[in-house]
């Protein structure tokens, strides 16, 4: 059974579509057989006051100052928005503590890795990516992501906790910085090839095998495909599905437990919700077939 984590209230309306994916993935996969949902509840804000500054924290909660409650993009601020990304930051630990119980589990959610200690950015409220690393202060977070902008807020939450290793590979730069637990490979989204970006994924495992991680947070991201605003022009769909193929074969052929999340997408609705759908698919067999 693979245990995902997801909520109606992960809804929220806003200028741009990446709630409404999050709901329609959550749809399409209602069909499947061997999907387990959980609905997480809502986040503590002191959870996010130790991992925020509290005063960005109190912003987003209250929607004053308006400026730096909507600094990460989504304007108006509205009651549905504060509760939507409450409860997806507390599917985060739950989804967390799915992996190190099951070995796999996923979260619908995505908008974390450019939030920094200070605020949010580029439409990531508050990073949940480092969240899990706080949360679980014993445990070895690794982060592999596969967005096509670089996880600059995650690299910076590197510096602040040791548990917590950001590996990027992307397309997109987006400033994202080398630290001692910050590693990045830029694929160029022209002149790339899909045999830069397996070894790539290779460099990866061995960098969280050596690391010795406890937990693999994988960002799913699909607008590094070649129908995306942002993507590869070499990016095929299939390539896609490889490259999920990879990613979870590798974790459990190594035994590391791996939790997914979305991450990025800006292509037509329908064809992005199919590319998120391969990903929780290619999962259930990589994990639960023979």
């Amino acid at each position: 059974m693979l245990n995902i984590c997801y909520s109606p209230h992960y809804f929220a309306h806003t200028h741009t579509n990446s709630m409404e994916k999050l709901t329609a993935v959550a749809n399409a996969i209602s069909e499947l057989d061997r999907i387990q949902l959980h609905a997480p509840s809502i986040i503590d804000p002191n959870i996010l006051k130790q991992l925020h500054d509290p005063n960005y924290v109190d912003a987003f909660l209250t929607g004053t100052p308006e400026k730096l409650a909507t600094f990460q993009g989504f304007k108006p601020w509205n009651i549905q928005l504060r509760d939507a990304v409450l409860h997806i930051n507390a599917g985060q630990i739950l989804a967390a503590e799915l992996a190190f119980q099951h070995q796999i589990s996923g979260n619908l959610a995505q908008g974390f890795h450019h939030a920094i200690y200070e605020f949010g950015n580029s439409f990531c409220t508050f990073n949940g990516l480092a969240l899990v690393a706080q949360q679980f202060p014993e445990k070895r977070i690794f982060v592999l992501d596969c967005d096509q902008h670089g996880g600059n807020g995650t690299a910076e939450f590197t510096r602040r906790f040791n548990n917590l290793f950001n590996f990027s590979i992307y397309g997109l730069a987006f400033g994202c910085p080398s630290y001692a637990h910050s590693e990045t490979r830029h694929i160029h989204k022209d002149k790339g090839t899909f045999s830069q970006y397996i070894i790539a994924i290779h460099e990866a495992f061995q960098a969280a095998l050596d690391w010795k991680a406890d937990l693999i947070i994988y960002q799913a991201g699909m607008d590094c495909h070649q129908d995306d605003p942002c993507g590869s022009r070499w990016f095929k769909t299939e390539y896609i599905q490889h490259r999920e193929r990879m990613v979870f074969s590798l974790a459990k052929k190594h035994g590391i437990p791996l939790m997914f999340v979305l991450a990025g997408g800006y292509q037509a609705l329908e064809p992005l919700v199919q590319l998120h759908v391969e990903t929780i698919k290619i999962a259930q067999h990589v994990y639960f077939t023979n």
